[in-house]
């Protein structure tokens, strides 16, 4: 039986993709060697890394303008360190929609006085804030453009005369923005790119270097752009598989063509989770994320039958997060249509059962 994954992360994967990564760890490209075996100093790999590297500058629009690519270990946790590290001297701003971007407001507060411009911690982040002030003079303002556990997605950008730093773990190369308003982005590849391992980040180099203190190498943007994402081994799986991911959504027409897809599959699921009186959805209507809808049973007691349907359809990764409960569909690039609309027919039978 087919299965239809709508885990939140590690994220579902093009097909083409998992055939020529699987493919590329028996022998990459008629090496006759491994791709985790071959040295990261290799041409054939500094030819991956320098690929990705540019796909990723090319999709989001911002090659010669500026800015570097970069792939980096430690998942987007780890950002939220480098961030603070390499940028706050004396204050910074950040809007609180979620657990991830609470997590970063713990790690800056390290490195210097943060300013918390606004939060939906009030009615548990199913809202992003609006007609907050963001205040003059920052080192930069921080945001998160989708929050994966309360399926919420930021749809209009604040305009600031600070740096504007974003993580878009969730849902980078998703949907159309222009990027040249973001100076610094970071995205974990587990969610919308790639396996687990690897984190791009995308820097306006001109951002860097304004810190007084001194910076460890490996939390330096300026040594890992210096080093082209070398400064130590990289983990070449996951930037190869990435991509083989970015090179697959090029072909495909890039962002414009990927968001009107996504656009679909959204709007097939939300409409039926707001006519379907069985379910009842999570995150405020306007604030809706494209990529991981949430929504609620409105009578506890069909879980189990919910539950069996979905496994006998071959539904996986539905399950909300903790802090949520209920359910989660994570449509991220390379969900197809077709399995949206098999979840759909799941819950229109359950409204015929219940």
């Amino acid at each position: 039986m087919k299965k239809h994954n709508f885990s939140a992360g590690p994220c579902i994967l093009p097909k083409d993709v998992l055939l020529k990564a699987s493919e590329a760890i028996m022998d990459l490209e008629g090496s006759g060697l491994s791709l985790i075996e071959i040295s990261h100093r290799s041409k054939d790999f500094v030819a991956i890394m320098e690929r990705a590297r540019t796909l990723a500058l090319t999709l989001l629009g911002l090659e010669d303008q500026g800015y570097k690519a970069l792939f980096l270990q430690g998942g987007a946790s780890m950002q939220f360190l480098m961030v603070a590290y390499n940028l706050l001297e004396k204050k910074a701003g950040y809007l609180n929609t979620g657990t991830w971007s609470d997590k970063a407001i713990k790690e800056a507060k390290l490195f210097g006085e943060v300013v918390e411009v606004g939060s939906s911690k009030d009615e548990n982040f199913n809202y992003i804030p609006k007609g907050y002030t963001v205040p003059h003079g920052l080192d930069y303002l921080h945001l998160t453009s989708n929050n994966t556990i309360f399926g919420t997605q930021i749809k209009k950008f604040p305009k600031t005369d600070a740096p504007l730093v974003c993580d878009m773990s969730s849902d980078i190369f998703s949907r159309v923005l222009d990027f040249s308003k973001f100076d610094l982005i970071y995205a974990g590849a587990q969610k919308n790119m790639g396996p687990a391992g690897t984190t791009l980040v995308v820097v306006k180099e001109d951002l860097l270097g304004k810190v007084s203190r001194k910076i460890p190498s490996m939390l330096s943007y300026q040594i890992h752009i210096e080093k082209e994402s070398m400064f130590n081994t990289p983990p070449v799986f996951a930037v190869y598989t990435s991509m083989l991911t970015m090179d697959w959504l090029e072909q495909l027409g890039g962002i414009p063509a990927i968001a009107e897809i996504n656009e679909k599959k959204a709007q097939l699921l939300y409409s039926e989770i707001d006519l379907n009186p069985v379910f009842q959805g999570y995150a405020n209507q306007d604030d809706r994320s494209v990529m991981n809808a949430t929504f609620n049973l409105t009578e506890p007691k069909l879980r189990d039958t919910f539950d069996e349907m979905l496994r006998e359809a071959g539904i996986n990764g539905l399950n909300g997060h903790r802090s949520v409960g209920g359910y989660r569909a994570s449509m991220y690039n390379a969900l197809s249509l077709e399995s949206v609309g098999v979840l759909v027919d799941v819950m229109s039978e359950m409204e015929r059962k219940g």
